[in-house]
């Protein structure tokens, strides 16, 4: 065999950082062996993986074309390690998931799998479907829960289960008393929203089609606490998750409301690189999710 497994992780933090000087300290080595490392690499093979500007390393289509497979490779590797040290055959987990499961969903189902799996090692990352999708394709995250569609050509999306927007408001909204809202009600009223490029965002925009340009968005916020708070101070009106409403509604410090012709259905997706090496815990994962929700 011409390379080693370090070439590779030094390989994949360069292509990460497009740093080597960083990739070296990720890897808690000198500059100059993670140069060597990598020229020694290149050599070996008579290639180049990166084009080199200034300080700077951006990976060239033949970096690119192989960096999934080195991927997949570096996590076999680690997989069969913890093997070898015989912890357990889940090892370590990044998931990555949108704000409303995030917050709703994702920390029961990570405690349900830790407990089914005591050396397991699971870290969540939180943000909107765009930040989420774009760490899968970077090999930052094991796994994304989204509440968006996605559709690129290096990503597996596969379904996971139903969900619904709501429409809601302060229970002493004038609104609150009509409950059925027609389109003039959506047009005339002020929405506070999720930011562009959330799941949640998306779905409602579809939802509205025929009338979006006509509404009035007074303020947009990344957080659904934020937006139930500010609902609540009677700022507008809101649309969120309905698993993000659940508590609200049933203290009733928020109201909901209809819009019978409007469809507010949608899915939420499990997303995964392609060339993504499918670890024991990955699976373990995928088959204990639709079991919990």
């Amino acid at each position: 065999m011409h390379y080693t497994l370090r070439q590779l992780e030094i390989f994949l933090a360069a292509a990460h950082f497009e740093n080597i000087t960083q990739a070296a300290k990720s890897l808690s080595m000198s500059q100059s062996a993670a140069s060597d490392a990598l020229r020694n690499l290149e050599s070996q093979f008579n290639i180049q993986l990166f084009d080199r500007i200034g300080k700077s390393l951006q990976l060239n289509e033949l970096g690119r074309m192989l960096r999934p497979r080195v991927e997949a490779l570096i996590e076999r590797a680690r997989d069969l390690e913890l093997d070898f040290q015989q912890h357990t055959d889940i090892g370590s987990l990044k998931v990555g998931a949108t704000l409303s499961i995030g917050n709703y969903l994702a920390v029961s189902i990570m405690a349900d799998f830790m407990q089914q799996h005591p050396g397991a090692k699971v870290s969540l990352e939180v943000a909107n479907t765009t930040t989420i999708a774009g760490k899968v394709l970077n090999f930052e995250l094991d796994v994304g829960l989204v509440e968006g569609e996605i559709n690129h050509n290096e990503l597996e999306v596969i379904p996971w289960r139903d969900d619904e927007l709501k429409i809601f408001c302060a229970p002493d909204h004038p609104l609150a008393q009509k409950k059925l809202l027609d389109d003039e009600d959506l047009v005339r009223a002020h929405w506070i929203l999720r930011e562009r490029g959330s799941g949640t965002r998306q779905a409602f925009e579809w939802a509205m089609h025929g009338i979006l340009p006509d509404l009035k968005v007074s303020i947009e916020l990344q957080h659904t606490e934020a937006i139930k708070r500010a609902v609540e101070a009677k700022l507008g009106i809101g649309c969120l998750s309905r698993v993000t409403l659940v508590d609200a509604f049933k203290r009733g410090s928020l109201a909901p409301l209809e819009a019978p012709h409007r469809n507010f259905q949608r899915r939420f997706y499990f997303i995964l690189h392609k060339e993504k090496y499918r670890s024991a815990g990955i699976d373990n994962w995928l088959e204990l999710c639709p079991q919990l929700t």
